[in-house]
């Protein structure tokens, strides 16, 4: 049968073997049926699939050790392969829809209740609002967004439900689902001073879920179970990769929000102190070693080159450490260098279409400076170059990139000129839109690099563990 892109032969008694092994598959499924020698030939394959996948996964290392332990005696039937076991069976739960789906719905919270802020009671119960006459004013536009920001909901919960619950009974608990999320929401914004509980939006979003559901159902059996995408997910990609994925994908609706250097999101830190009062600054550098001129450091980076040129910087260690991550959770079988193009030209064009919506001057390219399209071109250069290398020292790269360009973006001071273009967006038409694309603007790479530091550290335990089983087999 064929199961995610493998091919695997069903013995009579049972068992499975890997025919179209990956890293280190056909190593171990071939040690396995030689008699005495299947434990050497088993450890060494899942020892190489650990080490390469822990990268991506964060597998655990304590199979390492036991792997590489002898086989006392003659094992009577072949046994998978380690790269085999590593993928699930038809008919099991698809981790990647359910990780998909709380990641939407924390986003839809925080869209539905930014900014978080001001508070207070007029009196009324939260659901009043379920009985108001229909709202006299209303456009088709926010109508259809509702309808389109809810329809990603209802997909996934019914992916995530399979295979449980499934057809009319995965739509209808989608919609119940969505129903009452939205609901929620609306409930909570009677709380708020700068959003307004709407029947409206309630109607609108649960219509969303419900098309979202519709259109999903009859599909999920060929994605999740024996259709095409299936065996390309796990031919492509590593078996437990699924955070990996949804990160990576999230990269271009990071880039919408304007920053003062193309890509160059983190934000973060910056805003938290320019939060702080001045005596608040000065109580927090005086901590800090004077030789550092930490208060005068931005002003001297500055000057050391033009702002072009500091542009071009952030956008080349930006998108290099970018798409270097989303090549980690890759197997070395997967088309990359293609990926990688898909992904930067995803990202261009999100970045284009956000610009023309929120653009009041309608300048969707104001964007392209020259220091950015030079960054562009060698953050891609340097991004297939950075294929070639082992997945652990791209993962280094990758993690050493962004954490550059973090300390880049928030010492470096912001060029004048970016004013004018946070004053071209519209900041108040789509609040909950600005609200979401700027937080996904300042939390993206601080989430990409604690990852990539955990990959590492994963890979890191993988190894000695390793190392350690083979000085006991030695000392033997």
């Amino acid at each position: 049968m064929i199961e995610a892109g493998r091919l695997r032969l069903r013995a009579p008694h049972g068992g499975r073997r890997g025919m179209d092994g990956d890293e280190g598959g056909q190593s171990g499924g071939q040690g396995g049926g030689r008699g005495s020698g299947q434990g050497g030939g088993q450890g060494s394959g899942q020892g190489g699939g650990d080490e390469r996948g822990a990268i991506a996964s964060g597998d655990t290392p304590a199979s390492a050790p036991a792997s590489s332990a002898p086989s006392p005696s003659p094992s009577p039937s072949p046994s998978p392969s380690p790269a085999a076991a590593r993928e699930p069976l038809a008919g099991q739960a698809s981790t990647l829809s359910r990780q998909s789906l709380a990641l939407y719905t924390a986003l839809i919270v925080y869209g539905s209740w930014y900014p978080f802020s001001g508070w207070r009671s007029l009196g009324l119960s939260p659901f009043a609002y379920l009985g108001d006459p229909w709202p006299r004013y209303w456009t088709v536009f926010d109508i259809v967004t509702n309808v389109l920001g809810y329809m990603p909901f209802g997909a996934l919960a019914v992916l995530a439900a399979w295979p449980r619950w499934r057809g009319w009974i995965a739509v209808l608990l989608a919609a119940v689902a969505g129903t009452l999320l939205s609901g929620v929401m609306e409930a909570v914004q009677t709380w708020l001073p700068t959003r307004v509980a709407s029947n409206l939006d309630l109607a609108s979003n649960a219509l969303g879920v419900l098309l979202g559901a519709l259109v999903a159902a009859p599909a999920t059996g060929a994605l999740l179970e024996r259709g095409f995408l299936r065996r390309l997910r796990f031919r492509w990609f590593e078996r437990d990769a699924a955070v990996l994925m949804v990160l990576a994908g999230l990269w271009p609706f990071a880039t919408m929000y304007p920053t003062p250097r193309l890509f160059g999101l983190g934000e973060w830190a910056r805003v938290l102190w320019q939060r702080l009062d001045g005596s608040m600054q000065d109580a927090v550098l005086a901590w800090t070693p004077a030789a550092w001129h930490l208060r005068s450091l931005p002003d001297m980076l500055a000057a050391r080159l033009p702002d072009s040129s500091w542009e071009a910087i952030v956008t080349t260690l930006n998108l290099f450490g970018a798409a270097a991550f989303a090549t980690l959770p890759m197997r070395p079988r997967a088309p990359r260098a293609r990926l990688v193009i898909a992904l930067i030209v995803v990202t261009l064009v999100v970045k284009v279409g956000a610009t023309f919506l929120q653009s009041q001057s309608g300048l969707i390219f104001d964007w392209a400076t020259p220091g950015a399209l030079a960054g562009l071109v060698w953050g891609t250069l340097l991004a297939f170059l950075a294929l070639r290398l082992p997945r652990a020292v791209r993962a280094a790269a990758a993690a050493l990139a962004l954490a550059v360009a973090l300390a880049f973006v928030n010492v470096l001071p912001v060029n004048p000129y970016f004013d004018v273009v946070l004053a071209d967006w519209r900041q108040g038409r789509y609040l909950h839109f600005n609200g979401l694309a700027r937080w996904l603007a300042w939390t993206w790479p601080w989430a990409a690099l604690a990852w990539t530091a955990f990959s590492l550290e994963r890979a890191w335990l993988v190894r000695r563990a390793r190392r350690a089983a083979k000085r006991a087999r030695r000392d033997r």
